[in-house]
């Protein structure tokens, strides 16, 4: 459990910043307009992003999501394999960014789901278990001398 514990710790504190590292995330980059008006399609979105991640050598790689962000006029476009996005204008469909997502491998590792879900539960209940017995157990330990040492004088 104490492996568990570890890799959970130096995942969980790399996810706290991937945000602050373009290696673990790429840039969150900004588009022309957040006039969703304006926006190209959905489809026209995922066909440029289909097509530059082809372009960087990587293909038949299917859409797994897309990232709206109305506010940064863009749309990320995630892939189901290897951990890829690509970032697209909504107005004009140019692609910004073609990137690898370090940090969703991370998260998988993080959450146990990089085997399968069935590991997932049981690796995250085993945790949240040991953790919450570590906690109470702790707590006992610092709180049970003073109870004792003041029975004790009375």
């Amino acid at each position: 459990m104490a492996l568990f514990i570890a890799i959970t710790a130096v995942t969980g504190i790399l996810l706290g910043w991937k945000k602050n590292f373009t290696t673990l995330q790429p840039e969150t980059k900004n588009g022309i307009s957040s006039d969703m008006d304006q926006w190209k399609s959905i489809s026209a979105i995922g066909s440029a992003a289909s097509k530059a991640l082809d372009a960087a050598g990587i293909r038949n790689n299917p859409v797994d999501r897309l990232d709206v962000r109305p506010d940064q006029g863009i749309v990320k476009v995630l892939f189901r394999d290897g951990y890829w996005e690509v970032q697209v204008d909504g107005v004009s469909g140019e692609v910004l960014s073609v990137a690898r997502r370090h940090s969703d491998w991370i998260e998988h590792i993080h959450d146990g789901s990089i085997f399968n879900e069935a590991f997932k539960l049981v690796y995250t209940n085993l945790l949240g278990i040991t953790l919450l017995t570590l906690t109470c157990t702790g707590l006992f330990l610092w709180v049970a001398p003073g109870i004792v040492r003041h029975a004790r004088n009375k």
